[in-house]
Parts: structure tokens; sequence; C-alpha cells
């Protein structure tokens, strides 16, 4: 039962890095996860317009493109305003453009750091 509550968990990974994206994708659905990937705000954002349902954001900051990770969990909280998010990135953080109850992981970080993170992330309030 633990198993199948865990698979209906969508976490959508933004990072513009391929082999990056690939490794945290993979660590991720290791852990019974079903997980989504975006190289770019555009493509992440297009998401909400397809009405796709996330329990988790996890973004890089600087992104391809002319949107950052700041504008995808922007638009993201819009259409849901409790979704978890945790943002990665290898530059400061903006605590100005950082969303409420948010997570920033400095890069380099390991992947298990992600996973525990969203471990936590994923836990229902209460």
């Amino acid at each position: 039962m633990h198993a199948e509550a865990e698979s209906a968990v969508v976490i959508l990974v933004v990072e513009d890095e391929w082999l990056l994206r690939l490794e945290i994708v993979t660590e991720l659905q290791q852990e019974g996860w079903t997980v989504l990937e975006s190289s770019t705000a555009e493509e992440a954002l297009g998401l909400i317009s397809e009405g796709r349902d996330i329990d988790l954001l996890i973004t890089d900051i600087r992104l391809a493109g002319t949107l950052t990770g700041w504008d995808v969990a922007e638009g993201w909280r819009k259409a849901r305003a409790a979704l978890p998010v945790i943002y990665t990135s290898g530059n400061a953080v903006n605590e100005a453009r950082k969303v409420p109850d948010s997570v920033f992981l400095s890069k380099p970080c390991r992947i298990s750091e992600i996973v525990e993170v969203s471990r936590q992330k994923l836990v229902p309030a209460g």
C-alpha cells in the first residue's frame, strides 16, 4: 500500500543541464515517484495550461530561454498555492523572488540531498 501511495506522486524537474537532470530524475524515479522533465521555464509553465497535476516542483534558477526558475515557481504557485518548491542554483538566493515555504539548495549539492528534501516536502502538513 505504501508503494501505491508514492506512485501517485508527480514531481516536475526543471533543469537545463541534461546530465544533471537525468541524474535527478533517475534518483527520484528510484523512490517510486513519477517524474516529468523540462529543460526550460517556458516548457514547464506550459504544463499548467495542460492541467498537469504536480505534487512537487524542483527547479534550477538559471535556465535556457528568457524566463528563470523564479518565474516557474511563481507561475505554478498561482495555479496551485500550496505547491512545494525546491530551488537549486550555483548563484545566491534572491529572497525577494523565493516563494513562501520553499527550500533553496546551493549547487553543487548531492542528489541524495534533493531526494531527502523532496521526501520532507511531500509529507502532508498537519
